[in-house]
């Protein structure tokens, strides 16, 4: 999904945000829970999240193929290729989802979620 300024969107999951006290990490001194179904609009979009581990990688290792592949030795490119077959599903799911971003939203109840994944947004 491509989310865009002034597109509404759904909560997709309830979110709990806490916050700490001051000067005691780990302590929480409230905590607010935005429920699922809650709606609003985007603000702002943000920076793109980075890919996983397993997307540059299997993206290392492609073009390391790609480049040198060629003349690697029968075995090294063998153990190479089962590499990258491994990697194909992580590979496939991340060409689906497209790059992820954070965003700012104004939900209707007047709270505003900044930098959020995209992940947990419905657009409607």
């Amino acid at each position: 999904m491509t989310l865009e300024e002034g597109r509404r969107v759904r909560l997709a999951e309830d979110l709990e945000l806490g916050a700490a006290v001051a000067g005691e990490p780990g302590a929480v001194v409230g905590l607010l829970s935005l429920g699922a179904g809650l709606e609003g609009t985007v603000e702002r979009v943000d920076g793109e999240l980075p890919e996983s581990r397993e997307v540059l990688e299997y993206q290392r290792l492609t073009a390391l193929f790609e480049d040198y592949g060629h003349t690697m030795p029968t075995a090294s490119r063998e153990r190479l290729e089962a590499e990258i077959a491994a990697l194909e599903p992580e590979w496939a799911a991340y060409r689906e989802r497209g790059k992820r971003v954070t965003v700012r939203v104004r939900f209707d109840n007047g709270f505003v979620l900044d930098g959020a994944h995209q992940d947990v947004l419905t657009a409607l």
